[in-house]
């Protein structure tokens, strides 16, 4: 147990702080300081193996005659580059500080003990036990979508022992200690008691804690007590650690820079063998070296000088290189203003150049779905009634996308036969709801913890059937010019197992009328034999969840008095019963919910940002494979699923739901076992599983069978997931499949996801900017993430990789040639090329084509790369890099020094001794001896045989080696398509077709694989909170004034000085 000690005994000034949320706490993170930097720059310099080499090449290069090349000739281009990379450094580091030197919701100096203030739409900086709120029952709304991404508002009521706490006079004679559990990650439990001095303990739950994320909605203040701050908090505790992310074709080019240096440690051996040999061989007759001693040199002498003779084998300006490349491709991504979002002027931001080349490689995406996929807005869209359906016209798009269709006011207002329809229906949206009006002026805005609730009521109003004002006992709708009363009698609440809400009112004319609103498959089986328009709206409910919109049925029934003072007693009886009080009152509501007159049906639509089932389709042709991961239920999932046409209507899915070890692993492996040779192989299925039985299927002795299943189904929906496993399974794909894994998200609660993928997106949504601070990558919108994986993802895989080969190339070609020259000095370490033209080929004179071909090659164009998204697999499936590409390269240039070198010298051979004598023989002239050489080598027409023949017959093999390719790949298909600027190509070759037997072994599953929901419903109401729904409704009165929301602005400022 943990103590949280209040010491309020003493005055209230003396003991504690109150902080005011609104205050401007700064979090500033650099990765450097001003007196950090060089120790640090250092130390991550020199961790990179090459850079490492050098520098040991560089001191050995100091030791007296030893260096063949001079003393100097390595430090200067390391020099040259350790200030490239310092100068980019400082810029990203700049940059970044600049990034997060911005308010965020981290108070800096929050304790344990303090009390806290927060304001309506500000975030917790600490997980908080309310004290008091100026809401009704000391009740507040918080928004937990940083959490789990539930867009519906959770309910927190303060205890009844504190909630009278309202004045300076209160809060300072406070007094006590509160004990609670350790911290742990589980958000939905706390374990706590509260000792008041004088008082009897308390019990304290999660009902009454505020956590660290969430933000304060629909509410003025609240007043509460920090119990855990910073690491302990449950959103940190649920937060992973960072790691260093390296991409794939650095750890492949790393790893060959490692082989290359045993390679150049074989060559000194030869050479040292070959150097041992021709010394016993001739030693005794090379008068003409010079050599002050004529003693054989040691072995560990010779080794040394020919390490430094071949060191530059490894390209000392690959890794420089490679980051000016990338910073270059970093400022592309953010310049492009396709991906630029110019409603919030935002543009795309790699704030990350290293992993640019992951980007043209990634095979799994785990997407969230609140902010990333849907803008977080429900709209009013449709509607169906009395058999008619509205909205469904051509209309023009406006932003909002809401429900316009003035044929439904032209049928109510000209006396249309299903006129009494449509009023009974719009006036069943203004009151069957738990929405609380604010009237500000003339101006009514509507607090709802559902957003699907808020979006019928404001979609009545729209239509003329605004409601208007709340008391405990009634609602008030203004309708064609006149007030309407509605008297609630009792609310029957919404739950998961219920899926429908009604409540029971007394009509202005005195009826007594139970309105219902649920989803189609409970109020179907409810309705009467007297109901009309059954066949046709259940064809529009059809209809509508093809869109993939979110319906609800629309239903009433006429009550006598009789009936309802029996049903009355039954439920007066059944709200007193101890045991099992949820499933009786779900049976007592049971018996008056019945032989329902149908009216019609609402579609919401959570709103997909643009073009996402767009974005998701070309993804999927690109190969792919898409997960969902989400805090939200399993019904909103999968609605919006196929809204975004990650799910189609034909597809069967295999749902996943335990309570148990045991039974989940018997669910997992009969679907293993169903699948026989299926498995492992991609399916056209889905599966879907909540994060109870993922709890579950995480277990060591499961996991890797649900992998397998996992893995065998086209598509991934995860429900009700916490942050940290959203991670797990990230981390379970990333550490099991070799395959690049990429996560996108908003909100706070899909960090951890974008920390552990290769690759993090952030998205700059609703929920702040913590996913967009954590990220590798951030957009504003999901479609952009289409560009930036198929084109600039490509693109930077093709260019690194070409200049990775290349500088490999270029360094092996050139300094084998010196081994070769060591066969005809005699291996006494004498070089070929002067030393400084060694020292600076890769640094000046071969840099530009490199960083030329690493900014500007292009596999193919833009609009093609777009076009046609299955060229992505080729960068995808790392063909055209890996290690048996780089080794044949390496061969390529090692075959090519052979010609380079031994050609021009048995060419030259003739002229060799006739071109020495002359020079030997003018060297003491006035005139300089090359200039002869220069004018003997011109003239000499073996020169220029070799000149012509060498090239070709280095390129020939190459030639050769295309022209006998038998099948064209798809991106030679495209390029010879662009340059011949013909028709358009047809790709379905090249699809990513299922196994021809899968739709024959689908069809005999178990019953566990269930096919397409018939249609979802929409309804995101809290359910079993502390206070139900209809003590909720009945604590607002909002025809009064409210003196317990406006309290002192005078208090507020001093008890905060």
């Amino acid at each position: 147990m943990k103590d949280v000690l209040l010491s309020f005994s003493f005055p209230y000034a003396q003991v504690t702080r109150c902080f005011l949320l609104s205050d401007p706490w700064f979090s500033i993170t650099a990765k450097y300081s001003l007196w950090s930097f060089l120790p640090r720059y250092l130390y991550l310099q020199f961790s990179k193996a090459a850079n490492a080499f050098f520098l040991f090449i560089t001191i050995l290069q100091q030791i007296p005659d030893v260096s063949p090349t001079g003393k100097y000739t390595t430090l200067l281009p390391l020099l040259i580059i350790l200030v490239i990379s310092g100068i980019k450094e400082i810029v990203e580091d700049y940059v970044s500080l600049l990034l997060l030197n911005a308010p965020n919701p981290t108070a800096l100096g929050v304790n344990v003990g303090d009390i806290v203030k927060a304001t309506d739409g500000q975030f917790l900086p600490a997980d908080v036990v309310l004290i008091s709120s100026s809401q009704p029952q000391a009740t507040c709304y918080v928004a937990t979508s940083n959490l789990d991404g539930e867009t519906n508002l959770k309910i927190r009521q303060a205890l009844l022992e504190t909630a009278e706490i309202q004045t300076e006079k209160q809060l300072s004679s406070l007094s006590g200690k509160i004990e609670c559990e350790g911290p742990n990650c589980h958000f939905n439990n706390f374990i706590g008691t509260l000792y008041l001095n004088g008082k009897s303990p308390v019990s304290i739950g999660p009902d009454q804690v505020l956590l660290r994320g969430t933000q304060l909605k629909n509410t003025d203040w609240i007043f509460g007590i920090v119990v855990y701050t910073g690491f302990e908090t449950k959103f940190m505790q649920n937060a992973v650690q960072s790691p260093l992310k390296r991409s794939r074709v650095e750890k492949v080019t790393n790893v060959q820079i490692l082989v290359l240096f045993l390679m150049l440690l074989v060559m000194a051996l030869v050479s040292c063998v070959g150097a041992a040999f021709w010394n016993g061989t001739y030693g005794e007759n090379t008068w003409y070296i010079g050599k002050k001693d004529h003693t054989s040199p040691s072995f560990w002498f010779d080794i040394l000088m020919f390490i430094i003779l071949y060191h530059n084998l490894i390209p000392i300006s690959l890794l420089v290189t490679l980051e000016i490349v990338k910073s270059i491709q970093a400022m592309f991504i953010n310049w492009d203003e396709d991906m630029h979002y110019e409603r919030n002027d935002v543009y795309a931001m790699a704030r990350t150049s290293s992993l640019n080349e992951e980007l043209g490689q990634v095979k799994y995406l785990f997407s969230d779905k609140t902010g990333t996929l849907t803008c977080n807005i429900m709209t009013f869209k449709k509607c169906t009634i009395a058999g008619i359906i509205y909205g469904d016209r051509p209309c023009p798009i406006t932003e909002s996308s809401e429900f316009s269709d003035p044929k439904l006011l032209e049928n109510f207002e000209e006396d249309h036969p299903t006129k009494e329809y449509i009023k009974e229906f719009l006036f069943l949206l203004s009151v069957c709801h738990t929405v609380v009006p604010e009237r500000d002026g003339n101006n009514i805005s509507y607090q709802a913890s559902s957003p699907d609730e808020a979006a019928l009521v404001k979609g009545a109003k729209k239509l003329g059937f605004v409601f208007t004002a709340r008391t405990p006992y009634s609602v008030t709708i203004e309708a064609m010019g006149e007030e309407f009363t509605f008297q609630i009698l009792n609310v029957l609440e919404f739950s998961s197992n219920r899926k429908r809400m009604s409540v029971i009112v007394r009509t202005p004319t005195g009826q007594l009328r139970l309105y219902c609103k649920g989803a189609d498959s409970v109020i179907y089986e409810r309705l009467s034999e007297d109901s009309l328009f059954v066949k046709e709206t259940l064809t529009h409910l059809e209809s509508f969840a093809r869109e993939g919109l979110r319906t609800l049925c629309i239903a009433y029934i006429d009550l006598t008095e009789l009936e309802y003072q029996q049903w009355l007693a039954m439920y007066e009886e059944v709200c007193t019963v101890v045991q099992d009080r949820a499933q009786s009152l779900e049976h007592c509501y049971d018996t008056i919910e019945k032989k329902f007159l149908l009216l019609g049906a609402t579609a919401i639509e959570d709103r997909l940002q643009a073009r996402v089932p767009e974005t998701i389709a070309n993804l999927l042709k690109a190969n792919i494979r898409i997960w969902l991961l989400t805090g939200d239920k399993e019904e909103t999932a999968v609605n919006i699923a196929y809204s975004c046409k990650l799910l189609s209507g034909h597809m069967p899915h295999i749902q996943l739901n335990a309570n148990s070890l045991e039974a989940t692993q018997q669910m997992i492996d009969q679907n293993c076992q169903d699948l026989g040779a299926l498995l492992g192989k991609e399916n056209d299925l889905a599966l879907i599983i909540d994060g109870k039985t993922l709890k579950h299927a995480l277990h060591f002795e499961v996991k890797k069978s649900f992998l397998n299943l996992a893995l065998s189904c086209r598509a991934v929906l995860c429900c009700r997931l916490s942050p940290l496993q959203k991670a797990e399974i990230v981390d379970l794909v990333k550490s099991h499949v070799r395959a690049i894994t990429l996560a996108i998200g908003d909100g706070a609660n899909d960090v951890g996801m974008i920390q552990t993928a290769h690759v993090g997106v952030g998205i700059s949504g609703n929920e702040g900017m913590q996913a967009t601070n954590n990220s590798d990558y951030a957009i504003a919108q999901f479609s952009h993430l289409e560009k930036l994986l198929l084109v600039h993802g490509a693109w930077s895989y093709f260019r690194v990789t070409k200049c990775v080969l290349y500088c490999f190339y270029k360094n092996v070609v050139l300094y084998i040639i010196e081994l070769w020259f060591a066969f005809v000095n005699g291996f006494s370490g004498q070089i070929l090329f002067e030393r400084w033209c060694i020292s600076l080929y890769n640094v000046i004179f071969t840099s530009l084509p490199t960083i030329t071909l690493g900014i500007f090659e292009q596999c193919c164009s833009q609009e093609s790369l777009l076009r046609y998204p299955q060229l992505y697999t080729i960068s995808q499936t790392g063909d055209i890099f890996n290690i048996k590409v780089l080794w044949i390269q390496c061969i390529n240039a090692f075959v090519h020094s052979f010609i380079l070198f031994w050609l021009p010298t048995k060419m030259l051979k003739h002229g060799n001794s006739f071109i020495v004598s002359n020079i030997c023989q003018r060297e003491t002239e006035s005139f300089t001896w090359y200039s002869i050489l220069a004018s003997m080598v011109l003239a000499c027409p073996y020169f220029w045989l070799g000149f012509f023949l060498v090239p070709i017959v280095c390129l020939i093999q190459n030639v050769i080696w295309k022209s006998n390719t038998c099948s064209r790949t798809l991106l030679e298909v495209v390029r010879e398509m662009e340059s011949s600027r013909g028709q358009e190509l047809d790709c379905s070759g090249f699809e990513f077709l299922l196994p021809a037997c899968s739709l024959y072994a689908l069809c005999a599953l178990t019953a566990s694989l269930c096919f397409a929901l018939a249609g979802g419903y929409a309804f995101s109401q809290v359910e079993h909170a502390v206070i139900s729904q209809e003590e909720l409704v009945r604590s607002y009165d909002t025809t009064k004034s409210k003196t317990r929301r406006t309290f002192s602005t005078a208090f507020s400022e001093s008890i905060f000085e």
